[in-house]
Protein backbone atom coordinates (compact mmCIF):
# COMPACT_ATOMS: atom_id res chain seq x y z
CA UNK A 1 0.00 0.00 0.00
CA UNK A 2 2.86 2.39 0.76
CA UNK A 3 4.56 1.72 -2.56
CA UNK A 4 1.36 2.03 -4.59
CA UNK A 5 -0.89 4.32 -2.52
CA UNK A 6 -2.94 5.35 -5.56
CA UNK A 7 -4.75 2.02 -5.90
CA UNK A 8 -6.10 1.68 -2.34
CA UNK A 9 -6.95 5.39 -2.25
CA UNK A 10 -8.86 5.08 -5.51
CA UNK A 11 -10.79 2.10 -4.20
CA UNK A 12 -11.57 4.00 -1.01
CA UNK A 13 -12.75 7.03 -3.00
CA UNK A 14 -15.11 4.94 -5.13
CA UNK A 15 -16.36 3.23 -1.97
CA UNK A 16 -17.11 6.64 -0.47
CA UNK A 17 -19.27 7.44 -3.50
CA UNK A 18 -21.10 4.14 -3.19
CA UNK A 19 -21.78 4.86 0.47
CA UNK A 20 -23.34 8.18 -0.51
CA UNK A 21 -25.48 6.41 -3.10
CA UNK A 22 -26.56 3.88 -0.49
CA UNK A 23 -27.95 6.66 1.69
CA UNK A 24 -30.59 7.61 -0.91
CA UNK A 25 -34.16 6.32 -1.23
CA UNK A 26 -35.70 3.87 -1.59
CA UNK A 27 -33.08 2.59 0.87
CA UNK A 28 -33.52 3.99 4.42
CA UNK A 29 -29.77 3.95 5.14
CA UNK A 30 -29.39 7.70 5.66
CA UNK A 31 -26.48 7.15 8.09
CA UNK A 32 -24.23 6.03 5.21
CA UNK A 33 -23.94 9.63 3.97
CA UNK A 34 -21.74 10.99 6.80
CA UNK A 35 -19.74 7.76 6.66
CA UNK A 36 -19.13 8.27 2.94
CA UNK A 37 -18.01 11.86 3.48
CA UNK A 38 -15.70 10.71 6.28
CA UNK A 39 -14.02 8.16 4.01
CA UNK A 40 -13.68 10.67 1.18
CA UNK A 41 -12.24 13.28 3.55
CA UNK A 42 -9.56 10.88 4.76
CA UNK A 43 -8.67 10.04 1.17
CA UNK A 44 -8.37 13.59 -0.19
CA UNK A 45 -6.59 15.04 2.86
CA UNK A 46 -3.80 12.51 2.40
CA UNK A 47 -3.76 12.68 -1.38
CA UNK A 48 -0.54 14.65 -1.90
CA UNK A 49 -0.87 17.17 -4.72
CA UNK A 50 -3.97 19.28 -5.21
CA UNK A 51 -4.73 17.61 -8.52
CA UNK A 52 -4.77 14.27 -6.73
CA UNK A 53 -7.46 15.67 -4.43
CA UNK A 54 -9.50 16.48 -7.53
CA UNK A 55 -8.91 13.04 -8.99
CA UNK A 56 -9.99 11.15 -5.90
CA UNK A 57 -12.99 13.42 -5.51
CA UNK A 58 -13.94 12.76 -9.12
CA UNK A 59 -13.74 9.00 -8.55
CA UNK A 60 -16.02 9.35 -5.53
CA UNK A 61 -18.43 11.41 -7.62
CA UNK A 62 -18.50 8.72 -10.30
CA UNK A 63 -19.15 6.08 -7.64
CA UNK A 64 -22.05 8.20 -6.41
CA UNK A 65 -23.76 9.59 -9.51
CA UNK A 66 -23.41 6.69 -11.94
CA UNK A 67 -25.68 4.42 -9.85
CA UNK A 68 -27.86 7.35 -8.74
CA UNK A 69 -28.84 8.68 -12.17
CA UNK A 70 -29.31 5.76 -14.61
CA UNK A 71 -32.98 6.75 -14.96
CA UNK A 72 -31.86 9.73 -17.06
CA UNK A 73 -30.86 7.33 -19.84
CA UNK A 74 -33.55 4.66 -19.62
CA UNK A 75 -35.23 5.57 -22.91
CA UNK A 76 -32.58 7.74 -24.59
CA UNK A 77 -29.46 5.62 -24.25
CA UNK A 78 -26.40 5.90 -22.02
CA UNK A 79 -24.89 9.12 -23.43
CA UNK A 80 -27.03 11.60 -21.41
CA UNK A 81 -26.64 9.49 -18.27
CA UNK A 82 -22.87 9.26 -18.59
CA UNK A 83 -22.49 12.94 -19.53
CA UNK A 84 -24.62 14.16 -16.63
CA UNK A 85 -22.92 11.83 -14.15
CA UNK A 86 -19.50 13.00 -15.33
CA UNK A 87 -20.45 16.66 -14.98
CA UNK A 88 -21.80 16.09 -11.47
CA UNK A 89 -18.72 14.06 -10.51
CA UNK A 90 -16.61 17.05 -11.53
CA UNK A 91 -18.13 19.05 -8.68
CA UNK A 92 -17.15 16.34 -6.20
CA UNK A 93 -13.70 16.57 -7.75
CA UNK A 94 -13.65 20.30 -7.04
CA UNK A 95 -14.64 19.50 -3.46
CA UNK A 96 -11.67 17.13 -3.24
CA UNK A 97 -9.32 19.83 -4.49
CA UNK A 98 -10.65 22.45 -2.06
CA UNK A 99 -10.71 19.96 0.82
CA UNK A 100 -7.06 19.13 0.15
CA UNK A 101 -6.28 22.85 0.20
CA UNK A 102 -8.19 23.90 3.33
CA UNK A 103 -7.49 20.62 5.13
CA UNK A 104 -4.26 22.02 6.56
CA UNK A 105 -6.00 24.90 8.37
CA UNK A 106 -6.74 24.79 12.10
CA UNK A 107 -10.27 23.50 12.63
CA UNK A 108 -10.15 21.82 9.23
CA UNK A 109 -13.28 19.63 9.70
CA UNK A 110 -15.39 22.82 9.67
CA UNK A 111 -13.74 24.18 6.52
CA UNK A 112 -13.96 20.89 4.68
CA UNK A 113 -17.68 20.59 5.57
CA UNK A 114 -18.25 24.12 4.28
CA UNK A 115 -16.42 23.18 1.09
CA UNK A 116 -18.81 20.27 0.59
CA UNK A 117 -21.85 22.53 1.00
CA UNK A 118 -20.40 25.12 -1.36
CA UNK A 119 -19.68 22.47 -4.01
CA UNK A 120 -23.31 21.40 -3.79
CA UNK A 121 -24.40 25.02 -4.17
CA UNK A 122 -22.24 25.33 -7.29
CA UNK A 123 -23.69 22.18 -8.81
CA UNK A 124 -27.21 23.40 -8.01
CA UNK A 125 -26.57 26.68 -9.82
CA UNK A 126 -24.29 26.14 -12.82
CA UNK A 127 -24.53 25.50 -15.74
CA UNK A 128 -27.99 25.86 -17.32
CA UNK A 129 -29.49 26.74 -13.95
CA UNK A 130 -27.80 23.85 -12.14
CA UNK A 131 -28.74 20.30 -11.21
CA UNK A 132 -29.43 19.85 -7.47
CA UNK A 133 -30.32 16.16 -7.73
CA UNK A 134 -28.15 14.13 -5.36
CA UNK A 135 -27.60 16.74 -2.65
CA UNK A 136 -26.94 14.78 0.52
CA UNK A 137 -29.88 16.49 2.25
CA UNK A 138 -32.24 14.63 -0.08
CA UNK A 139 -31.14 11.32 1.39
CA UNK A 140 -32.02 12.36 4.93
CA UNK A 141 -35.83 12.25 4.89
CA UNK A 142 -35.81 9.26 7.28
CA UNK A 143 -32.85 10.38 9.35
CA UNK A 144 -31.92 12.32 12.45
CA UNK A 145 -30.86 15.39 10.46
CA UNK A 146 -34.29 16.04 8.90
CA UNK A 147 -35.61 18.51 11.54
CA UNK A 148 -32.68 20.84 10.78
CA UNK A 149 -34.47 21.67 7.50
CA UNK A 150 -36.92 23.81 9.49
CA UNK A 151 -34.00 25.97 10.66
CA UNK A 152 -31.86 26.35 7.56
CA UNK A 153 -33.43 24.31 4.79
CA UNK A 154 -31.61 21.74 2.68
CA UNK A 155 -28.28 23.64 2.87
CA UNK A 156 -28.16 23.30 6.67
CA UNK A 157 -29.06 19.61 6.48
CA UNK A 158 -26.29 19.07 3.95
CA UNK A 159 -23.79 20.98 6.08
CA UNK A 160 -24.79 18.98 9.16
CA UNK A 161 -24.22 15.69 7.34
CA UNK A 162 -20.88 16.91 5.99
CA UNK A 163 -19.66 18.23 9.36
CA UNK A 164 -20.56 14.94 11.02
CA UNK A 165 -18.55 13.12 8.37
CA UNK A 166 -15.49 15.39 8.51
CA UNK A 167 -15.50 15.28 12.31
CA UNK A 168 -15.61 11.49 12.20
CA UNK A 169 -12.62 11.62 9.84
CA UNK A 170 -10.76 13.91 12.24
CA UNK A 171 -11.43 11.62 15.20
CA UNK A 172 -10.34 8.55 13.27
CA UNK A 173 -7.17 10.27 12.14
CA UNK A 174 -6.28 11.45 15.64
CA UNK A 175 -6.71 7.97 17.07
CA UNK A 176 -4.71 6.41 14.27
CA UNK A 177 -1.94 9.03 14.50
CA UNK A 178 -1.59 8.37 18.23
CA UNK A 179 -0.77 4.74 17.38
CA UNK A 180 1.67 5.53 14.60
CA UNK A 181 3.38 8.76 15.69
CA UNK A 182 6.81 8.63 17.37
CA UNK A 183 6.78 10.56 20.63
CA UNK A 184 8.25 14.03 20.27
CA UNK A 185 8.05 14.16 16.46
CA UNK A 186 5.84 16.56 14.62
CA UNK A 187 3.55 15.42 11.79
CA UNK A 188 4.27 16.17 8.18
CA UNK A 189 1.09 18.27 7.98
CA UNK A 190 2.59 20.73 10.47
CA UNK A 191 6.05 20.85 8.89
CA UNK A 192 6.79 24.25 7.34
CA UNK A 193 9.88 23.03 5.48
CA UNK A 194 8.10 20.42 3.36
CA UNK A 195 6.47 21.19 0.02
CA UNK A 196 2.83 21.09 1.11
CA UNK A 197 1.60 20.15 -2.34
CA UNK A 198 3.81 17.05 -2.50
CA UNK A 199 3.40 15.91 1.07
CA UNK A 200 0.44 14.21 2.66
CA UNK A 201 -0.94 14.90 6.11
CA UNK A 202 0.24 11.95 8.09
CA UNK A 203 2.70 10.84 10.70
CA UNK A 204 5.98 8.99 11.08
CA UNK A 205 6.09 5.54 12.53
CA UNK A 206 6.13 4.85 16.24
CA UNK A 207 3.83 5.38 19.18
CA UNK A 208 2.75 8.42 21.12
CA UNK A 209 0.17 9.57 23.65
CA UNK A 210 -3.45 9.96 22.60
CA UNK A 211 -4.35 13.69 22.20
CA UNK A 212 -7.44 13.37 24.35
CA UNK A 213 -8.31 17.06 24.22
CA UNK A 214 -8.43 17.15 20.42
CA UNK A 215 -10.22 13.81 20.35
CA UNK A 216 -12.88 15.17 22.70
CA UNK A 217 -13.34 18.24 20.49
CA UNK A 218 -13.71 16.05 17.40
CA UNK A 219 -16.19 13.83 19.24
CA UNK A 220 -18.29 16.86 20.20
CA UNK A 221 -18.30 18.09 16.59
CA UNK A 222 -19.23 14.57 15.47
CA UNK A 223 -22.30 14.39 17.70
CA UNK A 224 -23.57 17.97 17.85
CA UNK A 225 -25.51 17.96 14.58
CA UNK A 226 -27.32 14.61 14.87
CA UNK A 227 -28.14 15.36 18.51
CA UNK A 228 -29.46 18.79 17.52
CA UNK A 229 -31.65 17.11 14.93
CA UNK A 230 -33.06 14.70 17.48
CA UNK A 231 -33.80 17.52 19.91
CA UNK A 232 -35.46 19.64 17.23
CA UNK A 233 -37.78 16.83 16.23
CA UNK A 234 -40.00 17.66 19.20
CA UNK A 235 -40.42 21.22 17.89
CA UNK A 236 -41.82 20.18 14.50
CA UNK A 237 -45.56 20.77 14.07
CA UNK A 238 -47.84 17.86 14.82
CA UNK A 239 -49.30 16.32 11.64
CA UNK A 240 -52.82 17.55 12.43
CA UNK A 241 -51.99 20.90 14.03
CA UNK A 242 -53.01 23.99 12.10
CA UNK A 243 -55.22 27.04 11.89
CA UNK A 244 -58.03 25.13 10.14
CA UNK A 245 -58.51 21.86 8.28
CA UNK A 246 -59.51 21.11 4.70
CA UNK A 247 -59.99 17.91 2.73
CA UNK A 248 -57.71 17.37 -0.26
CA UNK A 249 -57.76 14.63 -2.89
CA UNK A 250 -54.85 13.62 -5.13
CA UNK A 251 -55.60 11.67 -8.31
CA UNK A 252 -53.18 9.19 -9.86
CA UNK A 253 -54.70 8.12 -13.18
CA UNK A 254 -51.65 6.18 -14.40
CA UNK A 255 -50.63 5.92 -18.08
CA UNK A 256 -51.19 3.43 -20.92
CA UNK A 257 -47.47 2.69 -21.17
CA UNK A 258 -44.18 4.03 -19.87
CA UNK A 259 -41.40 5.79 -21.69
CA UNK A 260 -41.02 8.80 -23.91
CA UNK A 261 -43.92 7.72 -26.11
CA UNK A 262 -46.49 7.61 -23.34
CA UNK A 263 -47.81 11.03 -24.34
CA UNK A 264 -48.67 9.81 -27.82
CA UNK A 265 -51.76 8.48 -26.07
CA UNK A 266 -52.53 11.83 -24.50
CA UNK A 267 -56.26 11.32 -24.72
CA UNK A 268 -55.95 8.03 -22.84
CA UNK A 269 -53.97 9.73 -20.06
CA UNK A 270 -56.61 12.44 -19.74
CA UNK A 271 -59.38 9.82 -19.78
CA UNK A 272 -57.63 7.89 -16.99
CA UNK A 273 -57.63 10.92 -14.71
CA UNK A 274 -61.21 11.83 -15.56
CA UNK A 275 -62.30 8.25 -14.91
CA UNK A 276 -60.54 8.04 -11.53
CA UNK A 277 -62.03 11.38 -10.49
CA UNK A 278 -65.51 10.16 -11.42
CA UNK A 279 -64.95 7.04 -9.32
CA UNK A 280 -63.98 9.27 -6.41
CA UNK A 281 -67.14 11.31 -6.95
CA UNK A 282 -69.24 8.14 -6.68
CA UNK A 283 -67.46 7.14 -3.47
CA UNK A 284 -68.14 10.59 -2.03
CA UNK A 285 -71.79 10.45 -3.05
CA UNK A 286 -72.12 7.04 -1.39
CA UNK A 287 -70.57 8.36 1.83
CA UNK A 288 -67.52 6.11 1.61
CA UNK A 289 -65.13 9.08 1.42
CA UNK A 290 -65.41 12.70 2.59
CA UNK A 291 -66.17 15.49 0.14
CA UNK A 292 -62.89 17.09 -0.93
CA UNK A 293 -62.49 20.86 -0.94
CA UNK A 294 -59.95 20.67 -3.76
CA UNK A 295 -58.69 17.94 -6.09
CA UNK A 296 -55.13 17.83 -7.45
CA UNK A 297 -54.22 16.16 -10.72
CA UNK A 298 -50.59 15.49 -11.68
CA UNK A 299 -48.33 17.16 -14.19
CA UNK A 300 -49.21 16.20 -17.79
CA UNK A 301 -52.60 14.84 -16.79
CA UNK A 302 -53.86 16.73 -19.85
CA UNK A 303 -51.18 17.00 -22.52
CA UNK A 304 -54.03 18.03 -24.78
CA UNK A 305 -54.32 21.80 -24.37
CA UNK A 306 -57.77 22.19 -22.77
CA UNK A 307 -57.84 25.88 -23.64
CA UNK A 308 -57.67 25.00 -27.34
CA UNK A 309 -59.39 21.60 -27.45
CA UNK A 310 -63.14 21.57 -26.85
CA UNK A 311 -63.26 17.85 -25.94
CA UNK A 312 -60.60 18.20 -23.24
CA UNK A 313 -62.35 21.34 -21.95
CA UNK A 314 -65.65 19.47 -21.65
CA UNK A 315 -64.15 16.38 -19.99
CA UNK A 316 -62.35 18.38 -17.29
CA UNK A 317 -65.38 20.58 -16.69
CA UNK A 318 -67.63 17.53 -16.25
CA UNK A 319 -65.17 15.90 -13.83
CA UNK A 320 -64.98 19.06 -11.72
CA UNK A 321 -68.75 19.32 -11.64
CA UNK A 322 -69.18 15.70 -10.61
CA UNK A 323 -66.70 15.97 -7.74
CA UNK A 324 -68.16 19.34 -6.69
CA UNK A 325 -64.71 20.82 -6.20
CA UNK A 326 -62.12 22.75 -8.17
CA UNK A 327 -59.41 20.63 -9.82
CA UNK A 328 -55.79 21.64 -10.21
CA UNK A 329 -55.10 20.32 -13.71
CA UNK A 330 -51.56 19.73 -14.96
CA UNK A 331 -51.71 20.74 -18.62
CA UNK A 332 -49.41 21.49 -21.54
CA UNK A 333 -50.51 24.77 -23.11
CA UNK A 334 -49.54 25.85 -26.62
CA UNK A 335 -48.63 29.51 -26.97
CA UNK A 336 -49.22 31.72 -29.99
CA UNK A 337 -45.54 31.41 -31.02
CA UNK A 338 -45.78 27.57 -30.89
CA UNK A 339 -43.75 27.36 -27.71
CA UNK A 340 -45.34 25.56 -24.78
CA UNK A 341 -45.80 26.07 -21.06
CA UNK A 342 -46.06 23.39 -18.40
CA UNK A 343 -48.98 24.71 -16.38
CA UNK A 344 -51.24 23.94 -13.44
CA UNK A 345 -54.71 25.40 -14.02
CA UNK A 346 -57.43 25.80 -11.39
CA UNK A 347 -60.55 24.40 -13.04
CA UNK A 348 -63.72 25.62 -11.34
CA UNK A 349 -66.47 23.36 -12.57
CA UNK A 350 -68.84 25.05 -14.99
CA UNK A 351 -66.92 28.32 -14.60
CA UNK A 352 -63.99 26.61 -16.29
CA UNK A 353 -60.32 27.61 -16.05
CA UNK A 354 -59.16 30.19 -13.54
CA UNK A 355 -55.73 30.98 -12.13
CA UNK A 356 -52.69 29.05 -13.28
CA UNK A 357 -49.06 28.43 -12.39
CA UNK A 358 -46.65 28.16 -15.32
CA UNK A 359 -43.59 26.14 -14.39
CA UNK A 360 -40.73 28.58 -13.79
CA UNK A 361 -37.75 26.21 -13.49
CA UNK A 362 -37.82 24.15 -16.66
CA UNK A 363 -35.60 21.16 -17.24
CA UNK A 364 -32.70 21.55 -19.68
CA UNK A 365 -32.27 18.65 -22.14
CA UNK A 366 -35.85 17.59 -21.38
CA UNK A 367 -38.33 20.42 -21.55
CA UNK A 368 -35.97 22.50 -23.63
CA UNK A 369 -32.58 21.92 -25.23
CA UNK A 370 -29.84 24.52 -24.97
CA UNK A 371 -27.56 24.58 -28.01
CA UNK A 372 -29.89 22.23 -29.86
CA UNK A 373 -27.85 22.13 -33.08
CA UNK A 374 -24.73 21.11 -31.17
CA UNK A 375 -26.31 18.33 -29.11
CA UNK A 376 -28.13 17.00 -32.16
CA UNK A 377 -24.73 15.74 -33.30
CA UNK A 378 -24.55 13.35 -30.34
CA UNK A 379 -28.03 11.94 -29.96
CA UNK A 380 -30.98 11.28 -32.22
CA UNK A 381 -33.19 12.12 -29.26
CA UNK A 382 -32.09 15.77 -29.23
CA UNK A 383 -35.09 16.91 -31.26
CA UNK A 384 -37.43 15.16 -28.84
CA UNK A 385 -36.57 17.71 -26.19
CA UNK A 386 -39.42 20.16 -25.76
CA UNK A 387 -39.81 23.82 -26.62
CA UNK A 388 -41.08 24.86 -23.22
CA UNK A 389 -40.62 28.38 -21.93
CA UNK A 390 -40.51 29.37 -18.23
CA UNK A 391 -43.37 31.17 -16.57
CA UNK A 392 -43.34 33.88 -13.95
CA UNK A 393 -45.52 34.73 -10.99
CA UNK A 394 -45.27 33.84 -7.33
CA UNK A 395 -46.15 30.15 -7.59
CA UNK A 396 -49.47 30.46 -5.72
CA UNK A 397 -52.89 29.56 -7.07
CA UNK A 398 -56.16 30.06 -5.21
CA UNK A 399 -58.79 27.34 -5.08
CA UNK A 400 -61.74 27.04 -2.70
CA UNK A 401 -60.39 29.97 -0.71
CA UNK A 402 -57.03 28.23 -0.14
CA UNK A 403 -53.62 29.64 -1.05
CA UNK A 404 -51.79 26.71 -2.62
CA UNK A 405 -48.06 26.85 -3.42
CA UNK A 406 -47.13 24.86 -6.53
CA UNK A 407 -43.75 23.41 -7.54
CA UNK A 408 -44.09 21.24 -10.63
CA UNK A 409 -41.95 18.10 -10.73
CA UNK A 410 -38.33 19.19 -11.39
CA UNK A 411 -38.87 22.48 -9.55
CA UNK A 412 -39.01 20.80 -6.14
CA UNK A 413 -35.29 19.99 -6.32
CA UNK A 414 -34.44 23.70 -6.09
CA UNK A 415 -34.37 25.63 -2.82
CA UNK A 416 -36.08 28.56 -4.51
CA UNK A 417 -39.01 26.42 -5.67
CA UNK A 418 -41.37 27.54 -2.90
CA UNK A 419 -39.67 30.77 -1.79
CA UNK A 420 -41.99 33.12 -3.70
CA UNK A 421 -45.05 31.04 -2.85
CA UNK A 422 -44.30 31.15 0.87
CA UNK A 423 -43.77 34.92 0.74
CA UNK A 424 -47.14 35.14 -1.01
CA UNK A 425 -48.82 33.30 1.88
CA UNK A 426 -49.09 29.68 0.73
CA UNK A 427 -51.01 27.62 3.30
CA UNK A 428 -50.63 24.27 1.55
CA UNK A 429 -47.97 22.97 -0.86
CA UNK A 430 -48.30 20.62 -3.80
CA UNK A 431 -45.92 18.91 -6.21
CA UNK A 432 -47.75 17.68 -9.32
CA UNK A 433 -45.33 15.43 -11.18
CA UNK A 434 -45.02 13.04 -14.10
CA UNK A 435 -42.52 10.21 -13.64
CA UNK A 436 -43.80 7.96 -16.43
CA UNK A 437 -40.85 8.94 -18.63
CA UNK A 438 -38.48 7.30 -16.10
CA UNK A 439 -40.11 3.90 -15.89
CA UNK A 440 -39.95 1.96 -12.63
CA UNK A 441 -36.62 3.50 -11.61
CA UNK A 442 -35.69 4.95 -8.23
CA UNK A 443 -36.28 8.47 -9.54
CA UNK A 444 -39.79 8.75 -8.10
CA UNK A 445 -38.59 7.80 -4.60
CA UNK A 446 -35.73 10.27 -4.78
CA UNK A 447 -38.17 13.01 -5.72
CA UNK A 448 -40.58 12.02 -2.96
CA UNK A 449 -37.76 12.51 -0.44
CA UNK A 450 -37.22 16.04 -1.76
CA UNK A 451 -40.89 16.80 -1.16
CA UNK A 452 -40.54 15.58 2.43
CA UNK A 453 -37.59 17.93 2.96
CA UNK A 454 -39.63 20.85 1.56
CA UNK A 455 -42.57 20.07 3.86
CA UNK A 456 -40.32 20.32 6.93
CA UNK A 457 -38.41 23.29 5.55
CA UNK A 458 -41.58 25.38 5.22
CA UNK A 459 -43.76 23.78 7.91
CA UNK A 460 -46.59 22.94 5.52
CA UNK A 461 -48.53 19.84 4.59
CA UNK A 462 -47.65 18.81 1.04
CA UNK A 463 -49.50 16.80 -1.59
CA UNK A 464 -47.63 14.89 -4.31
CA UNK A 465 -49.83 13.98 -7.29
CA UNK A 466 -48.04 11.74 -9.81
CA UNK A 467 -49.31 10.31 -13.09
CA UNK A 468 -47.91 6.84 -12.49
CA UNK A 469 -46.72 7.04 -8.85
CA UNK A 470 -45.68 7.50 -6.20
CA UNK A 471 -48.40 9.96 -5.10
CA UNK A 472 -48.35 10.87 -1.43
CA UNK A 473 -49.78 12.95 1.39
CA UNK A 474 -46.95 14.41 3.47
CA UNK A 475 -47.38 16.05 6.87
CA UNK A 476 -45.49 19.16 7.96
CA UNK A 477 -43.09 17.02 10.01
CA UNK A 478 -42.02 15.14 6.86
CA UNK A 479 -43.91 11.94 7.64
CA UNK A 480 -45.76 10.22 4.79
CA UNK A 481 -49.38 9.76 5.86
CA UNK A 482 -50.57 8.08 2.66
CA UNK A 483 -48.92 6.91 -0.54
CA UNK A 484 -49.85 4.94 -3.63
CA UNK A 485 -48.10 2.06 -5.33
CA UNK A 486 -46.63 2.73 -8.76
CA UNK A 487 -48.61 2.18 -12.00
CA UNK A 488 -51.94 1.77 -10.21
CA UNK A 489 -54.84 4.22 -10.67
CA UNK A 490 -55.63 5.59 -7.23
CA UNK A 491 -57.08 8.48 -5.27
CA UNK A 492 -55.75 9.73 -1.95
CA UNK A 493 -58.08 11.69 0.30
CA UNK A 494 -56.94 13.33 3.53
CA UNK A 495 -57.84 16.08 5.95
CA UNK A 496 -54.91 18.47 6.05
CA UNK A 497 -54.20 21.45 8.30
CA UNK A 498 -53.57 24.91 6.87
CA UNK A 499 -50.94 27.10 8.54
CA UNK A 500 -50.06 30.76 8.46
CA UNK A 501 -46.77 30.99 10.42
CA UNK A 502 -43.35 30.54 8.85
CA UNK A 503 -40.35 28.47 9.90
CA UNK A 504 -36.92 30.08 10.43
CA UNK A 505 -35.82 28.45 7.17
CA UNK A 506 -38.62 30.18 5.28
CA UNK A 507 -37.84 33.54 6.84
CA UNK A 508 -34.09 33.51 6.14
CA UNK A 509 -34.32 31.93 2.69
CA UNK A 510 -30.98 31.48 0.88
CA UNK A 511 -28.87 33.25 3.53
CA UNK A 512 -27.27 30.08 5.03
CA UNK A 513 -25.95 28.90 1.67
CA UNK A 514 -24.53 32.33 0.88
CA UNK A 515 -22.81 32.46 4.26
CA UNK A 516 -21.37 28.98 3.70
CA UNK A 517 -20.00 30.05 0.30
CA UNK A 518 -18.42 33.22 1.73
CA UNK A 519 -16.77 31.29 4.57
CA UNK A 520 -15.45 28.71 2.11
CA UNK A 521 -13.95 31.44 -0.06
CA UNK A 522 -12.30 32.97 3.02
CA UNK A 523 -10.87 29.58 4.02
CA UNK A 524 -9.50 29.01 0.52
CA UNK A 525 -7.85 32.43 0.57
CA UNK A 526 -6.33 31.74 3.99
CA UNK A 527 -5.04 28.35 2.81
CA UNK A 528 -3.46 29.87 -0.30
CA UNK A 529 -1.71 32.53 1.79
CA UNK A 530 -0.50 29.87 4.20
CA UNK A 531 0.91 27.72 1.40
CA UNK A 532 2.89 30.63 0.02
CA UNK A 533 4.20 31.68 3.41
CA UNK A 534 5.15 28.11 4.35
CA UNK A 535 7.23 27.69 1.20
CA UNK A 536 9.23 30.80 2.07
CA UNK A 537 10.16 29.76 5.64
CA UNK A 538 13.58 28.03 6.07
CA UNK A 539 13.71 24.97 8.31
CA UNK A 540 14.54 25.67 11.94
CA UNK A 541 16.02 22.25 12.76
CA UNK A 542 17.92 20.23 10.12
CA UNK A 543 17.32 16.97 12.00
CA UNK A 544 13.56 17.50 11.95
CA UNK A 545 13.73 18.42 8.27
CA UNK A 546 15.57 15.23 7.41
CA UNK A 547 12.97 13.20 9.30
CA UNK A 548 10.15 14.96 7.48
CA UNK A 549 11.72 14.55 4.06
CA UNK A 550 12.38 10.88 4.61
CA UNK A 551 8.74 10.41 5.57
CA UNK A 552 7.55 12.16 2.40
CA UNK A 553 9.97 10.16 0.26
CA UNK A 554 8.66 6.90 1.72
CA UNK A 555 5.07 7.96 1.01
CA UNK A 556 5.88 9.08 -2.56
CA UNK A 557 7.56 5.72 -3.26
Amino acid sequence: MRRYPTVPRSVAAISAGLLLFGSFPPRPWWFLAPLGIAVLTLVVRGSGRLRAGFGYGFLAGAGFFLPLLPWTGIYVGPVPWLALSTACAGYIGLFGLVARLVGVLPGWPLWVALAWTTAEWGRSSFPFGGFPWGRVAFGQADGWFLPLAAIGGAPLVGFAVALTGTSAAALARLLWSSRTSRAGHRTVADAPSVDVEKSAPGAVEGRGPVPWGRCALAAVALTVMPVAGLLLRATLPAPDAGDRTITVAAIQGSVPRLGLDFNEQRRAVLDNHVRRTEELARDVAAGRLPQPDVVIWPENSSDIDPLRNADAFALITAASEQIHAPILVGAVLVNSDRTTTNSVIVWNGRAGPGERHDKKIIQPFGEYLPMRAFFRLFSEYADRAGYFVPGDGDGVVHAAGIDIGVATCYEVAFDRSFEDAMRAGAQLLTVPTNNATFGDSEMTYQQLAMSRIRAVEHGRALVVAATSGVSAIIAADGSVRQETPMFVPAALVAKLPLREGNTPATRIGPIPERVFAILTAAAVLAAVVRRRSVRGVPPADPNVTICRRSTVERRER
